[in-house]
């Protein structure tokens, strides 16, 4: 019996070892070597403060702040501990309401934007965490955001357009602006 029990037992902790420590760690030590900032959390620095990471939305709800995507996590809203989509269908009538009440919100905010909004503001990303919202989604708040701010169209625009990164490698995704960078670059004109 324990001619076949030791060979066993060896290999399992040879396994363990290999496959719950070694291995882990190549991968994160591989990780933190060739992308650094990602490893670290795309952390994103303010006066020498954590203000946020590059990679989660946060939740802005003031007129003056550009607001991203809407989030399905719960409790809170981009809950990365809760990473995950709603999974309501398109015929699910609480999806309908929720962005009925979403349309609403932005409707109440901007009553005098007769734009078509941009379903990236009203529709939930698969994460619930999305960080980045497309340009028109951004032009579509501008003109709120310019009036709470006291300023002219033209400058968030110029904003918005420095802040906006096209497709990876010019094929790959589509354009977008990242709603953290963004509202730091209003803070800090």
């Amino acid at each position: 019996m324990t001619s076949i029990l030791r060979p066993a037992l060896v290999l399992f902790v040879l396994l363990c070892a290999i496959t719950g420590i070694a291995y882990p760690l190549a991968v994160t030590g591989a990780g933190q070597a060739v992308f650094p900032e990602q490893a670290a959390g795309s952390l994103v620095l303010r006066d020498g403060k954590v203000v946020g990471s590059r990679l989660i939305g946060q939740n802005f709800s003031s007129p003056g702040y550009f607001w991203g995507r809407p989030s399905a996590t719960a409790p809170m809203a981009y809950n990365a501990a809760a990473s995950g989509g709603s999974n309501q269908g398109p015929s699910n009538p609480a999806l309908l309401d929720a962005v009925k009440a979403r349309i609403a919100a932005l409707k109440e905010a901007d009553p005098g934007n007769l734009s078509p909004i941009p379903v990236d503001l009203v529709s939930a990303s698969a994460s619930g965490l999305d960080p980045e919202i497309s340009p028109a989604a951004a032009r579509y708040q501008a003109a709120r955001v310019a009036r709470a701010r006291d300023l002219s169209p033209a400058r968030v625009d110029e904003l918005i357009s420095a802040n906006t990164r096209g497709a990876f490698l010019g094929v790959i995704g589509e354009p977008r602006v990242n709603v953290l960078a963004l509202n730091l670059a209003l803070d800090g004109r």
